[in-house]
């Protein structure tokens, strides 16, 4: 009985192994799970990291096994980097790094907070030095900090740490991989895969899923949505103080020529597209719009009740706002502004210049004068009278009344007081003043 118990028990045994072996050929790898594709592309700035977000967020919400960003980008922000660094690290979802093309300064930083980086031939990845916006290096302490975390990104996967801050320090001399001392690493496909930097090169998505040992797992692309490419336009360093100085010209000029033009429509549209990228982006929330609208009606009543606290308060509520929505750091948004400031103050100046003021603020402001072609004559000065000789009609002290050629008028003397009926002589004059001067025996004979 013992054995007959025994056998049973072998064969089921046999059965389950067979029937697991059955099941795996039956079902390819990866069936029945779920890879998210997410494109990171063009420069990295905060509307990518609003997009990623939304990506990620997805992915975790569909139960994705795993994602893939697929990177081609020449870099961007340093702030967006950051942050799209600690989105990865904190997500619990498997995630590698498929550079399709190159993979530069932030690209870099980004990929090597992936759990693994697999290259397509022919890509490239490093050249993360850290800049300013003018192009020149952002100084000794940014430098630090990012060469500290260009370390602790390649030391999250165990890579060796120095080939990353190759990539963003040229005093370190790798002439071996073509970064001698004063240039910056860029490692190509084969030259990442030595180093340890890519775990596989790869030709397309096909190959990178059977790599992964996913290969009938369901697959998902993230696109992104129209709003989102317009986030990512206008919340780019470069279009932000452009949109700004369009916006604040536009408005201005259409201060100087009556009713609402194109000047308006587009400073309008320009700001409209400023705050609207910024929102979809995520950077900017109702609260920006109603300091921005506060700011505005503060300066519409500070044209119409002039004061200057009014205008004070609605230009720093205008400011706040901006600020607010630019999701960057001060100091950038506050250049922006400057730019913007600039831009609109010598773009009014040119208009006023060749069109003239014809805005609505003529009916509230005087703008006429009195020209000599309108028949209005100043003051002149009457050089003709320098040297006439008249008596005085009362004391001058120093101002009073004399007579010159039977002609009655207002003189003054050079400080000294003269007694009325004396003789006098004009030594200068200068619009309606008159300067007189006594005449004595010295004067006489002189």
């Amino acid at each position: 009985m013992y054995r007959y118990r025994k056998g049973i028990s072998f064969l089921f045994t046999i059965i389950s192994f067979a029937a697991v072996f059955i099941a795996s050929t039956a079902y390819g790898e990866g069936e029945g799970k779920l890879v998210y594709f997410i494109p990171v592309e063009q420069e990295v700035e905060r509307g990518l990291e609003a997009f990623l977000q939304r990506g990620i967020d997805e992915a975790g919400e569909e139960g994705a096994d795993h994602i893939v960003l697929e990177i081609n980008t020449p870099g961007g922000a340093v702030n967006a980097a950051d942050n799209i660094a600690d989105l990865l690290r904190q997500t619990n979802i498997p995630i590698t790094a498929f550079v399709t093309k190159k993979a530069l300064s932030a690209g870099a930083y980004i990929a090597l907070n992936t759990d693994q980086i697999v290259m397509k031939p022919g890509s490239t990845m490093g050249s993360a030095a850290i800049i300013d916006q003018s192009g020149n290096t952002a100084g000794k302490k940014a430098e630090s900090y990012w060469l500290a975390e260009m370390k602790a990104s390649a030391e999250l996967n165990n890579r060796d740490p120095k080939y990353a801050m190759a990539m963003a320090n040229p005093d370190i001399d790798l002439p071996e991989y073509g970064a001698g001392k004063g240039e910056l690493l860029t490692l190509t496909a084969d030259q990442a895969l030595k180093v340890g930097y890519a775990e596989k090169i790869v030709e397309d998505r096909t190959a990178l899923l059977s790599y992964l040992k996913l290969t009938d797992a369901v697959t998902k692309e993230i696109d992104i949505s129209f709003a989102e490419k317009l986030a990512r336009f206008v919340t780019n360093p470069v279009i932000v103080p452009i949109l700004l100085s369009i916006g604040s010209l536009g408005l201005v000029l259409e201060l100087y020529s009556p009713g609402f033009g194109i000047p308006g429509i587009m400073g309008a549209v320009a700001l409209l597209l400023f705050f609207f990228g910024h929102m979809i982006a995520g950077f900017a929330g109702w609260e920006a719009l109603l300091l921005l609208a506060a700011g505005i009606i503060l300066i519409l009543i500070e044209i119409f009740t002039p004061g200057g606290i009014f205008g004070i308060l609605g230009a720093i509520a205008v400011v706040a706002s901006i600020v607010l929505a630019s999701g960057t750091s001060l100091q950038y948004s506050l250049l922006s502004i400057l730019i913007a400031i600039v831009i609109t103050v010598i773009g009014s100046v040119i208009f006023i210049k060749i069109f003239g003021y014809k805005g609505f603020l003529r009916k509230i402001i005087l703008f006429d004068a009195t020209k000599t072609e309108q028949g209005y004559v100043a003051s002149v000065t009457r050089e003709d009278i320098i040297g006439l000789e008249g008596e005085t009609m009362t004391p001058l002290r120093p101002s009073g009344t004399a007579v010159f050629n039977e002609e009655r008028l207002d003189v003054v003397t050079e400080g000294n007081y003269i007694a009325a009926n004396k003789k006098i002589k004009i030594v200068k004059t200068n619009g309606s003043r008159v300067v007189v001067r006594e005449i004595t025996t010295n004067n006489q004979s002189e």
